[in-house]
């Protein structure tokens, strides 16, 4: 399978050999719903991208060279693609994986400002196709306080917002997501500091806090927060696991948080 390959030395990277792939016309590059892995950079040929809304199908856009697509999942692991890229005619295009993409933002940030002028006009048509859809205006801004449905709650782990006092249980389980609600996309996450955050410091996806197996917690900033993670002052490196123990002081953004454990029975 085709993707960018890092040559040169390991420390520095200091070039990317393109691999490419080709689709025939007709041919579907990725379903709504697929695990995505990979982002594309069409050279030559034309690619839909089409999305369900309900029974029907509508088509978002057509791209030509030089566009991209699939750029979705080089930001939010583990997420479903959003809609179907389909070859309209036949197609060549570099395949860029997640190292891949993270070496370009570093080293070229006018493919960042590209991706993110994207991202936004594609926000816009949504909202747009929302509220046609509707009937009435879409307010990106609303969002409802609470875990995400379905997820049950830790009576021994929290986090306490220092200010407020407002109490956050850790979802039961193996990972907590913590962050704000993305009322476009539906996702929420496990712990919606939205009511405690009024400057908007926190990302969507901002943080998780991990149960390891021997029952300990730890904190992993998620990539692409903005305002950063702190455990005890220390500011976290995207990816990386800290350890979080009772009593903690963690912050979000500017959202200062404790970390509380209740010791366990017996």
């Amino acid at each position: 399978m085709a993707k960018f390959r890092t040559t040169g030395n390991k420390e520095t990277h200091d070039s990317l050999e393109p691999m490419r792939t080709n689709f025939g016309a007709g041919e579907v590059i990725f379903d709504e719903g697929d695990l995505g892995l990979t982002m594309y950079v069409i050279e030559r040929g034309e690619v839909e991208i089409r999305k369900k809304f309900g029974k029907e199908v509508r088509a978002l856009a057509v791209l030509g060279k030089g566009d991209f697509f699939g750029e979705m999942c080089m930001l939010e692991e583990d997420v479903p693609r959003s809609a179907t890229a389909l070859a309209l005619s036949d197609v060549e295009a570099v395949m860029i994986d997640r190292s891949a993409f993270t070496f370009i933002l570093k080293h070229n940030p006018e493919i960042t400002i590209r991706i993110m002028r994207k991202l936004i006009r594609r926000l816009r048509q949504t909202t747009e196709m929302l509220e046609e859809a509707l009937g009435h205006a879409v307010d990106l801004d609303a969002s409802d306080a609470g875990a995400q449905p379905g997820t049950v709650p830790d009576p021994r782990a929290r986090l306490v917002e220092v200010s407020s006092g407002l109490v956050f249980p850790l979802a039961k389980g193996g990972e907590t997501t913590v962050g704000r609600i993305d009322p476009v996309t539906g996702i929420h996450p496990d712990i919606d500091l939205t009511p405690v955050d009024t400057k908007r410091s926190i990302s969507r996806r901002h943080a998780r806090i991990r149960r390891e197996e021997d029952g300990t917690f730890s904190v992993v900033e998620d990539v692409g927060t903005m305002n950063g993670t702190f455990v005890k002052g220390v500011r976290l490196t995207a990816g990386k696991p800290h350890a979080v123990e009772a009593g903690d002081t963690v912050i979000f953004g500017t959202i200062q948080c404790r970390f509380e454990l209740d010791p366990t029975k017996g």
